[in-house]
């Protein structure tokens, strides 16, 4: 199984593009989440991951795409919580991110990815200061979909390469 998604925004009005934004939902655990797919290069299935050794326990291992290597980082130890179990419907998510005028590409391992939705800027609301157990400066806020709410990630302080790759190894 794998997607592409395509990296050009909708043919909308000007004023659409300012009032809804399209994010990819997806589970971890019981909570759902949702990144804005700009960001998403591609959906794979989830695979044989090669381990690196003195990595922090967050980052499950590597994979090969196209000839890249890709670290996979595991969401739900990220967020602090048990390792992700794999099951039929996991699958990695490999992101786009920017740093230092560079594009890395990191994929984030998740339960199961759900849909592409529409959320209206209107539907977004601030981060709470309590009710998650996902850091809040990873929350870039809070969408409301068919009156229910979906965490929405903050890619670039979630992935932080800067916050990465200073994290004590020994301590993960």
């Amino acid at each position: 199984m794998q997607t592409s998604l395509s990296q050009g925004a909708p043919e909308v009005a000007d004023d659409a593009k300012v009032q809804a934004r399209q994010y990819l939902t997806f589970s971890l655990g019981r909570d759902l989440f949702a990144v804005g797919i700009l960001v998403i290069k591609e959906i794979i299935q989830y695979g044989q991951l090669t381990t690196v050794p003195l990595m922090p326990a967050f980052i499950r291992g590597v994979i090969n795409l196209r000839g890249a290597v890709v670290p996979v980082i595991d969401l739900a130890l990220r967020f602090g919580g048990a390792a992700a179990r794999v099951g039929k419907r996991s699958c990695i998510v490999v992101l786009e991110i920017t740093h230092d005028g560079e594009s890395h590409d990191i994929g984030m391992l998740v339960d199961a990815v759900s849909a592409v939705v529409d959320i209206p800027l209107a539907e977004i609301e601030a981060v709470p200061d309590f009710g998650t157990e996902v850091r809040s400066e990873f929350i870039e806020g809070m969408g409301k979909i068919d009156g229910h709410f979906v965490i929405i990630l903050d890619v670039a302080r979630t992935f932080s390469l800067t916050e990465l790759a200073s994290i004590d190894v020994m301590a993960a």
